[in-house]
């Protein structure tokens, strides 16, 4: 357990509407829109809502990580208006205590969405890619991502199961008891309340600890086992 550290990120929009995009990223999202649509009535404005999912038009405004130390879980949360600066404090944690291959990175979903996310934005913002973030060219065995929704599957890659229903099955306290995953861009955008957003992450990442355990038929950790950085 020492060598993983999880993760989960959450992340909204770029702007705060359609009409704040810039022009040219205005016609770029109109060509996604497009292509995203399901019914005629889904326009590049009703979309909108959900550019966040997408490196290219969104941001992230919190990283969550865990990890264990002596037998405690520690959980700290980069989060913030500023997404160049959190970026960069979570680059410098792996580069510091998660920079060898025998450490592994560990989020639900993580190969579809956390991990691929994190690197598009460090490349944006220029902040070089630490190694165990760094996939490209290696095998996919030489990889140290691991997922917990990708290790449910078993080899069935027909459906994505959510955190929140292997929680219910596994008897761990549910992560969405206040927020979900939808209701993160109006809480940013609208509310800015910053500090909700990460208590949810954290529950998340959290979950992700618990779920991790499960899988290896352990106990599951008590509120004592736990510190908040």
């Amino acid at each position: 357990m020492e060598s993983i550290l999880f993760l989960d990120i959450e992340t909204v929009p770029a702007y705060s509407s359609y009409a704040e995009m810039p022009e040219r990223m205005k016609k770029c999202w109109d060509k996604k829109a497009q292509s995203i649509k399901k019914t005629d009535d889904d326009t590049s404005e009703s979309l909108y809502q959900r550019a966040g999912i997408y490196a290219e038009y969104g941001k992230i405004v919190c990283i969550s990580v865990a990890y264990m130390r002596k037998h405690v879980l520690r959980i700290k949360s980069f989060y913030g208006d500023n997404e160049n600066d959190l970026l960069s404090d979570f680059a410098a944690l792996l580069k510091h205590y998660f920079n060898s291959p025998k450490h592994f990175l560990c989020a639900h979903n993580g190969k579809e969405f956390d991990f691929p996310y994190l690197c598009r934005r460090m490349l944006i913002h220029k902040i070089p890619l630490p190694s165990v973030l760094n996939v490209s060219g290696k095998k996919p065995w030489e990889t140290t991502f691991l997922d917990t929704m990708d290790m449910w599957r078993f080899g069935d890659y027909k459906n994505y199961t959510s955190l929140e229903v292997l929680a219910l099955l596994f008897n761990i306290d549910t992560p969405k008891d206040d927020l979900d995953g939808s209701m993160v861009a109006q809480t940013y955008w609208e509310d800015h309340d910053m500090e909700r957003i990460k208590t949810y992450c954290e529950k998340d990442v959290l979950t992700i600890v618990q779920l991790y355990l499960s899988y290896q038929g352990k106990d599951l950790l008590k509120k004592e086992d736990i510190i908040y950085k």
